[in-house]
């Protein structure tokens, strides 16, 4: 069995390395950069929610042969979803940390989309300043060695990251909404959701009840659905309750 990671919207590989570490003890993994992130060069081509999705199916048209579990977390959410049911013959299971979801009718109204350009603007200015980082200092201070924070401190809050994710934001609200009417198929495929509980990281009360909502109703399109609560969470789950996680992939790899 091997487990493949699916970062957020903005996060390299480093942002998976808790859960990684935990996930190693009873199966092969498997973390990487999309284009623009982390190590990975830039892609001068759109980065589409369709295009990632294509580029993650490569991934795993290279990786170790057996059956995959795949494991996104936010923006990671949807790119896993849309890959899995391009070749479902070869997935074992989704795990959706914190998903991104088509049913979280806030996430397309104008507010949003405008507090979300406020948010990239003034995070070009802090990392052109070099102050991007400090705004996460809690995320390098949670990292699980030395070489992973200085990784993640040197790969995940540069100007490139930021056009990285100005480029995915240009596109990504469309193509989710259109899955409104036809969301990807996953057929058989058991699906874990996991949600924060918590309010904050840019979720509003009123939007987590919202969001958490949309995940218990797409735990339950899967015939073996499952939606989880992490009590201790808002949204950046793998760096505050990365053990809920590893249990949850533990469970559908059915290893002992």
């Amino acid at each position: 069995m091997t487990v493949v990671f699916e970062a957020g919207a903005a996060d390299s590989r480093s942002s998976w390395a808790l859960v990684q570490l935990r996930v190693a003890a009873f199966a092969r993994t498997v973390v990487y950069d999309r284009s623009g992130l982390g190590r990975s060069a830039p892609n001068p081509a759109e980065r589409t929610l369709d295009r990632m999705a294509d580029d993650l199916n490569d991934l795993l048209d290279a990786s170790p042969p057996g059956p995959l579990i795949l494991v996104g977390h936010s923006a990671g959410g949807p790119i896993v979803r849309l890959a899995a049911s391009r070749r479902p013959d070869r997935i074992a299971g989704l795990v959706l940390v914190d998903p991104t979801d088509e049913l979280v009718g806030i996430l397309f109204s104008r507010a949003f989309r405008l507090g979300e350009r406020a948010v990239l603007q003034f995070n070009r200015v802090l990392a052109r300043l070099g102050l991007l980082r400090r705004l996460y200092q809690w995320q390098l201070d949670a990292m699980p060695a030395p070489d992973v924070r200085t990784e993640l401190g040197e790969e995940g809050f540069t100007p490139g990251v930021v056009r990285t994710h100005a480029a995915q934001a240009r596109t990504f609200l469309n193509e989710l909404a259109t899955w409104r009417q036809r969301p990807p198929d996953l057929g058989e495929i058991p699906v874990t959701v996991i949600s924060g509980t918590r309010p904050g990281d840019g979720l509003s009360s009123r939007a987590r009840a919202q969001t958490n909502t949309a995940h218990a109703a797409r735990a339950a399109v899967s015939p073996r659905g499952r939606h989880v609560l992490a009590e201790t969470s808002s949204h950046y789950v793998p760096f505050t309750d990365p053990e809920l996680i590893a249990a949850e992939i533990h469970r559908l790899t059915g290893a002992p």
